[in-house]
Order: C-alpha cells, then sequence, then structure tokens
C-alpha cells in the first residue's frame, strides 16, 4: 500500500459496534470485491469494497471477514480470510498478507486462508439461526454486473435456506455516516492533497493547454504522495463543457476568455475528498464570469451556515434553492414576477442550479447514510452550488468538504483558495 499504517482500533472499534447492532446468533459475511477483467488478460486496477475496508482496512482481494459476536468458540467471534500467499504470486504479483500481517493490519486475531472459508462457515453455520448478508443499498446505486457479495448472497441462501436472512446496509449506512477522529484525519489528508493539486495548477493552466494536460498535473502531484485520484474521473472542464455536470473527457484546448471548471480531488487510504473551483483560463475573470462566480460563492457561504445538527437536507436544499433564487434574480437570469407565480414542485432556479447541494462524503465519494436522517455531530457533507449558463458558456461551482459539529461548520478545505481576487493574484504571481 502506498498510505501510511492506520491504527488498526479504527477497524476494531467498527466491527465492534457493527457487532453490537446484531441480532443475538448471528453471523455476518463480508467479501472484498473482484478483480474486474478488461479484455484478453487485462484487469482493472483493484478498489476494495467499502464496507470490508471500514471493518478491516485490508487492502486486498479475495478477503472475507465473518463476524459471529455469540459462537461458543472465542476464535470464531471474528474470523479473517485472506488469500494464501505462494513463491509464485511472490513472483507475479509481489507478496500477499501473511497471516500476522493481516492480524496487524485489522486486529482481528484469528485468520485462514480464503480457500477454508466454506469449511469454517459450514460449523458455524450449525450454531447459528441469523445471517447478515451485504448488498450496495446506495440510493443512486446502478448495478448491471453480478458482485462478489451478490453471488455470495445466491449461493448462501441456496445452501443454507432455512436460515433467516438480514441486510447488513442499514447499519453500516447508519455507522458509517458518523466519523471518528482517525477517519476525520484520513480526510484532512486527502483535502491537504487536494490543495497541493489545486496551487500546482494555478501556474500551470494559460490559453493553449489541453484539458488533459491538467488533469496530468493533477495526477503527478497526488500520486507523488502517496495518493491518487479520489473515487471517480477528474472533470476538467474548459469554455462551454463548464456546464456539462459530468463532463470528464478532457479532450478540449482551453482558450482565452473561458471559464474553466475542475471537479477533482485526491483519495487517500480509500477516504476520498471532493473539490470544486472554477478559474478564468486567462488568470482573469470577466465581469460576468465574475459576478456569477461571487453569486455562487455567497449561495455557499450560506449554505455551509445551514449544515448544522438537527437540520435535515430535504429542508437544507430548499433553504440552499431560496437564496440561489435572490441570486439568479440579481444576475437577471430570473424575473421576479415569475418566481413568485412559479409551480413550488419545480422551481424556477433549477434551469441553472439543477444538481444537489450537498452529499455525504468518506470512504465513497456520495458516501452512504440514510437520505432522511438529521444531520449530527461527525458527518462530512460536501457544499457544491453552481450556476450554468449555457447561452453564455459559463458554467461555475464551487465545492468543499464540511465537518459537521456541535460549534458549528468545519470546513476541511478552508485554507484552498477560494475568493475570485486571490485565485487572481495567485495565477498572476505564478506567471512572474
Amino acid at each position: 500500500m502506498r498510505y501510511a499504517p492506520i491504527n488498526n482500533s479504527l477497524f476494531t472499534d467498527n466491527r465492534r459496534r457493527f457487532a453490537s447492532r446484531m441480532k443475538p446468533n448471528s453471523i455476518a459475511v463480508f467479501n472484498a470485491n473482484d478483480v474486474m477483467p478488461t479484455g484478453a488478460d487485462g484487469t482493472m486496477k483493484f478498489r476494495q469494497n467499502s464496507d470490508l475496508f471500514y471493518l478491516t482496512g485490508v487492502d486486498q482481494e479475495e478477503t472475507i471477514l465473518l463476524l459471529f459476536p455469540d459462537s461458543a468458540d472465542p476464535d470464531h467471534r471474528e474470523v479473517l480470510f485472506v488469500r494464501e500467499t505462494s513463491e509464485h504470486i511472490a513472483i507475479w504479483e509481489g507478496e500477499k498478507l501473511n497471516k500476522e500481517q493481516a492480524t496487524a493490519v485489522s486486529g482481528v486475531r484469528k485468520v485462514y486462508w480464503t480457500h477454508q472459508f466454506k469449511q469454517i462457515l459450514y460449523t458455524l453455520m450449525v450454531e447459528a439461526e441469523n445471517v447478515y448478508l451485504n448488498t450496495n443499498e446506495h440510493y443512486r446505486a446502478v448495478i448491471e454486473v453480478e458482485t462478489r457479495d451478490a453471488r455470495f448472497v445466491k449461493w448462501c441462501r441456496e445452501t443454507y435456506p432455512l436460515h433467516n436472512y438480514l441486510r447488513s446496509a442499514p447499519i453500516l449506512h447508519e455507522l458509517r455516516a458518523i466519523k471518528s477522529e482517525f477517519e476525520i484525519e484520513l480526510m484532512r489528508k486527502a483535502c491537504d492533497l487536494t490543495e497541493k493539486g489545486f496551487r500546482r495548477l494555478l501556474g500551470f493552466i494559460k490559453p493553449g493547454v489541453w484539458e488533459y494536460e491538467i488533469e496530468a498535473e493533477l495526477a503527478h502531484e497526488f500520486i507523488r504522495h502517496g495518493a491518487g485520484f479520489a473515487g471517480y474521473e477528474p472533470i476538467i472542464a474548459s469554455g462551454k463543457n463548464s456546464c456539462v455536470l459530468h463532463y470528464n473527457i478532457n479532450d478540449k484546448q482551453c482558450h482565452d476568455g473561458d471559464v474553466l471548471l475542475m471537479d477533482f480531488a485526491a483519495g487517500y487510504a480509500n477516504y476520498q475528498s471532493d473539490l470544486t473551483r472554477t478559474v478564468p483560463v486567462n488568470g482573469k475573470y470577466t465581469q460576468r464570469q465574475r459576478d456569477v462566480y461571487n453569486a455562487v460563492l455567497r449561495v455557499m457561504r450560506y449554505a455551509m451556515t445551514r449544515l448544522v445538527p438537527g437540520n435535515m437536507i430535504v429542508d437544507y436544499h430548499k433553504e440552499v434553492g431560496l437564496a440561489m433564487e435572490e441570486e439568479l434574480i440579481k444576475l437577471g437570469l430570473l424575473d421576479a414576477a415569475e418566481v413568485k407565480k412559479q409551480n413550488p414542485d419545480a422551481p424556477l432556479y433549477k434551469k441553472y442550479f439543477m444538481h444537489g447541494t450537498s452529499h455525504y462524503l468518506g470512504i465513497d465519494v456520495h458516501d452512504v447514510g440514510a437520505r432522511y436522517r438529521k444531520f449530527e455531530a461527525g458527518m462530512v457533507y460536501t457544499c457544491e452550488p453552481g450556476i450554468y449558463i449555457p447561452a453564455e458558456g459559463i458554467g461555475v461551482r464551487i465545492e468543499n468538504d464540511i465537518l459537521l459539529s456541535h460549534n458549528g461548520p468545519v470546513d476541511l478545505m478552508a485554507n484552498i483558495p477560494i475568493e475570485a481576487d486571490h485565485i487572481e493574484q495567485l495565477m498572476a504571481e505564478s506567471r512572474k
């Protein structure tokens, strides 16, 4: 792994809290993600299952965690299965975790090889009544391939049809929404690396550079610090592409007079950050670009004040929508009289600001958590309003990552330049 070792008490505590929410006499099983194929004998880069990593810290394929808190055998209350290494594997792929190393990473004392899983599971299923199965239940998930977890669900229900089956996802959504101090520190590290990437770009962006060249600068900065891009393709969108919300082709040349919307971030130790900044390609905003930028910034700063314990995402988005309406009227994009007559279920501001303002952030960029749960201290949300005017070729989004606390919102990206004047100043200084 490229990142520094993580204190395994994080994972030990996560397992303890999950186990405390299980029904009596229950087993829970969590599988690693598959190594996904490309073509011929190629494979994609491995990305660990987020829930398994949350509970073990193990970043290796073919890993399985089994929890059985009420097992009569103390050794089988937490069991980790890892891929058995060999001289052949060591030569072709590099060494895998041995049992002692797996324990050091995860804090799980009892470790078997993965090929022993079905045998051990059988001995434990004889004792258990309930089985918690893991599935991806994110409300925006689009799953068109059969995952390792899905295959296990099918196999387990066919092999042990008389057990009672339960869902792990609701427990994990509850737990993962609140970040521990260990998790917050990892996210701060990711945010700090994102800052390094952004500052590097301010001296590189100019008319004539290509969007993919900007992406390459970020990749260099992140990888040299043992990180990588967060769990999404970076958006480097110049000119009219700044109005395409999920643009990631990054194959256009940047031109004088364009704005450049960049939505990117570093991921560190499987924890993510998420940043958006919109800068002038030539180092100087036009008056119109500046007016739109400052309007978005004012909405963002208002939205941050509403990321407080006790608020709810539905009410929060309504509040932010009202602030956006005011700004769009000032910009001449909406008519105040028309806004008063609008259908409340189809607000007019959605023409220029069509996405949500915030989402959970953590191991996943769009992290798991109940949509209608009240905000609580320890949650981390993005804050990312935007205004998109395709007719003018101006798209502006600004995004920071916010930790909710009892003492008010904590901006994890407070050190990253955000004011239009500051961005212009830094771009000018870097070109001298």
